[in-house]
């Protein structure tokens, strides 16, 4: 499938702007829309393939610079989390929430009309990211990609104490080899989750490392990324497509 892909610009409620990666089949109207959230390394070439791809699927998929009041337009290396780290530290939910926020306005605004569904997907700190966004707008539903800070660790609160505001099912991918997010820290998730009575499903890769999904990292894993990919897709068309049933229902 053609796509179409730009970088656009909107306002967020704090004043601030925010710049955007876009990505919508060419020549069509798409009737989902998805937030990408990026990794600690900015939207990156690899965020911006990956949401290609989900265009290339039917969704119109927009990344948020969710680093735009640090460092706007931050690409960083994957073998420099340092200058990552600049950034991640003064990340502040209530500043991502209204980015969130922002972002699915513009979606409505340009393309994903009222009553088409949103989903969100995220990687490392978007994996947070994701969540969070589940917890804060009204999506179809989330995906994570082994986001550190779900669960509490040194550096992040976690977001435990908010899944029973949980607005959407979400899915959950874990790499089994994965030192950054430990297994006490997955178990947590998986627990307060079920808590909360929320829908959710979890599934860990074995031979996953953190990272796993991502194809210009050492610890890229082709097989778990073989396999997480069409389970993504699987997850987030059987919500959104529940949601257009029951758009076209009512008209």
């Amino acid at each position: 499938m053609d796509i179409k892909s730009e970088f656009v610009t909107t306002k967020v409620s704090d004043g601030t702007s925010i710049r955007l990666y876009a990505a919508r089949p060419a020549g069509a109207a798409a009737a989902r829309g998805l937030l990408v959230m990026q990794e600690a390394f900015g939207v990156n070439a690899h965020i911006r393939d990956i949401t290609d791809r989900f265009a290339r699927e039917g969704f119109f998929a927009v990344a948020p610079e969710l680093f735009h009041r640090t460092g706007a337009g931050f690409e960083g290396r994957y073998e420099d989390f340092p200058s990552a780290m600049v950034h991640l530290k003064e990340l502040r939910d209530p500043a991502m929430e209204t980015d969130f926020r922002a972002a699915y306005d513009w979606l409505r605004a340009n393309g994903a009309a009222a009553g088409a569904p949103i989903a969100a997907v995220g990687f490392c700190m978007g994996g947070r990211a994701a969540v969070l966004a589940a917890i804060t707008l009204p999506l179809e539903c989330a995906v994570s990609f082994y986001g550190g800070g779900i669960a509490p660790n040194p550096m992040n609160p976690g977001l435990l104490n908010r899944v029973k505001d949980l607005k959407a099912p979400v899915l959950l991918f874990w790499g089994g080899r994965d030192q950054h997010i430990t297994p006490d820290q997955r178990g947590a998730v998986g627990d307060a989750l079920k808590t909360a009575g929320k829908s959710y499903v979890n599934v860990e890769f074995s031979e996953g490392d953190h990272g796993f999904f991502c194809d210009a990292r050492a610890s890229y894993n082709p097989v778990a990324a073989a396999q997480a990919w069409p389970l993504t897709l699987a997850f987030l068309n059987t919500y959104t497509a529940a949601r257009e049933q029951r758009a076209s229902a009512r008209s």
